[in-house]
C-alpha cells in the first residue's frame, strides 16, 4: 500500500492507528461541543467525531460551515465503536478542507423524481445506492473476464465503426466514414469473433454496442456493454452449456463477494442461491403453447415479447432457455435446423424473478450458399459480407456463441427495476446529458 493510501474499508486493521482520510462529507450534525461527520471516500463510510477540546480552534469553527459533499483530508485514529456506522470511528486531530461547496447540494434526502435524478446523474452517482450497484458491476465484470481467461480464451477488441449490420438493419446508427460512404455503430461484435473463433478456436469480447431501437422499455438503453462469446467445434446445445456454466459461477460469486452491497440494496439472496446447473430447457413450440395457456395472444411464428418474456420468467426459480425460434424472426446468421427447416439452431436464456432475456446466442450458419442464400434473403449487399463469406470458403467448421448484456444481468441480480440503474451514465432515446 502506497503511503497514507488508507481505505475506509480496511479500518479494522487500523485500531489505535493514525491514518489520513481523503474524502467527502456525506452527512454532518453538531451537539454542543462536538462534531460527527460521516466522511465517504468511496470505499465506504466512516463517522469522524471532532471534539472541540482535541482540534484548534479554527478547525472546530470550520467544521460548523462544511456542506454536504464538501472534500476533506481528515487526520485522526481509529478506534472501535459499535454504535458508528461500520463499528469503528475516527477520532479526529485535525481536517483540511479542499473544498466547501458555496451552494447545498442539489440531491438532498427527501424524495426525487427519475427526470431530476438523470438530470443530476453525475451527482447520483455518489449516492449509496448507486455506489452499491456500480460496485456490483465491477465486481460482475471482473468475473465474466476471469471466467473467459481461466478457461482458455482469448480476448479479441472488435471494432466500433463497422459496415456490415450484424443485427436489425432498422436499428443502426449512421455516420459518414470519410469517402467510403456510411458507416455503422456497432450492434455487435460477433461477426468479428467468428472470424477469430477460426484463428484462436475460443475467443470473446466485451464492450460498448448500440441499437438505434425506439424503446422506453424498462430493458433497453442504446448504447449497453455486451460481453461476446465464440467457439468453433460448438454445437448449439455445446453452447447452452457454456452459457449455463458461466451464469453458475458469475452468480455464485457475486453473491460470496459482494455480500455488503446486496444487503444495502436488500436484496432476497435466495433467488440468486437457487442459481445452480441445469437451467430449465424448453422449446420456442413449448413457449407458445404455455403463453396460450396463460391468455397470451400469440401465434407461432410470432416473436416473444416483453410482457411474454415476463411471463415465462416468473413461471421458473432458476434462468430458462427457450430454443430453436422460427427463422424468420432470427438473424440471418443463424444455422437453419437440420430437423425443421422453419427453425434454427438458437436460444434466449431468460433471468427468472421477471426479469427476461439476459443472453442471446445460436450455432452459426457455418455453410457457404445457404448463409448467402439468407444474406440475399434479407436483403443485404452480399459484397460487404465477402470477409464473413470467407470464413466458409476457407476452414469451415460448426461454431457457436452468444451475447450477454450486462446491463440486463446487472438488474436482475441487484433487483433494480430499470437497466437505466446500471450503467453509470444511461442513454436513452429521451436522454444525452448529461
Amino acid at each position: 500500500m502506497l503511503k497514507n493510501d488508507f481505505k475506509i474499508t480496511d479500518a479494522s486493521g487500523y485500531v489505535g492507528k493514525e491514518v489520513v482520510v481523503k474524502g467527502w462529507v456525506r452527512h454532518i450534525r453538531s451537539s454542543g461541543s462536538l462534531f460527527f461527520i460521516e466522511v465517504r471516500d468511496g470505499t465506504g463510510y466512516i463517522q469522524s467525531v471532532v471534539v472541540k477540546d482535541d482540534v484548534s480552534d479554527e478547525v472546530f469553527e470550520n467544521c460548523s460551515k462544511l456542506k454536504i459533499e464538501a472534500a476533506l483530508i481528515v487526520k485522526g485514529v481509529i478506534r472501535k465503536e459499535k454504535r458508528a456506522p461500520g463499528g469503528f470511528e475516527l477520532g479526529v486531530s485535525d481536517i483540511e478542507i479542499i473544498h466547501n461547496p458555496e451552494e447545498e447540494y442539489p440531491i438532498s434526502k427527501k424524495h426525487h423524481g427519475v427526470d431530476f435524478l438523470l438530470e443530476h446523474r453525475h451527482l447520483w452517482v455518489r449516492s449509496s445506492r448507486q455506489l452499491a450497484i456500480l460496485r456490483v458491476r465491477s465486481e460482475l465484470i471482473r468475473l465474466l473476464r476471469s471466467y473467459f481467461h481461466e478457461n482458455g480464451y482469448i480476448l479479441i477488441d472488435t471494432p466500433i465503426f463497422t459496415g456490415s449490420i450484424g443485427e436489425s438493419a432498422g436499428t443502426l446508427f449512421e455516420t459518414e466514414y470519410f469517402d467510403f460512404g456510411k458507416a455503422y455503430l456497432a450492434q455487435t461484435g460477433q461477426l468479428y469473433l467468428e472470424a477469430a473463433a477460426a484463428a484462436f478456436k475460443k475467443v470473446f469480447c466485451f464492450g460498448p454496442t448500440f441499437r438505434a431501437e425506439k424503446s422506453k422499455t424498462r430493458r433497453h438503453l442504446t448504447e449497453f456493454w455486451m460481453l461476446e462469446a465464440e467457439v468453433a467445434f460448438y454445437d448449439s446445445n455445446q453452447n447452452m452449456d457454456l452459457q449455463e456454466d458461466m451464469i453458475h459461477f458469475v452468480i455464485s460469486s457475486i453473491v460470496k463477494n459482494c455480500e455488503k452491497e446486496l444487503d444495502y440494496l436488500k436484496r432476497d439472496l435466495a433467488p440468486l442461491q437457487r442459481v445452480k446447473p441445469p437451467f430449465p430447457r424448453i422449446s420456442y413450440d413449448e413457449a407458445v403453447e404455455m403463453l396460450k395457456k396463460r391468455a397470451f395472444t400469440i401465434d407461432w411464428g410470432q416473436d416473444i415479447g416483453g410482457d411474454e418474456e415476463t411471463a415465462i420468467s416468473e413461471s421458473f426459480d432458476k434462468p430458462v432457455f427457450i430454443y430453436n425460434y422460427p427463422k424468420e424472426i432470427t438473424a440471418f446468421y443463424m444455422k437453419p435446423n437440420p430437423e425443421d427447416n422453419k427453425t434454427v439452431l438458437n436460444n434466449d436464456l431468460f433471468a427468472p424473478e421477471g426479469y427476461g432475456e439476459i443472453i442471446g446466442g445460436s450455432q452459426r450458419n457455418d455453410e457457404y450458399n445457404s448463409l448467402l442464400d439468407r444474406i440475399k434473403e434479407e436483403r443485404l449487399n452480399p459484397d460487404t459480407y465477402r470477409w464473413y463469406l470467407d470464413i466458409r470458403r476457407y476452414g469451415s467448421v460448426p461454431h457457436s456463441g452468444f451475447g450477454l448484456g450486462i446491463e440486463r444481468l446487472l438488474a436482475w441480480i441487484c433487483e433494480v427495476p430499470h437497466v437505466r440503474e446500471t450503467i453509470p451514465f444511461p442513454r436513452l432515446i429521451n436522454r444525452l446529458y448529461p
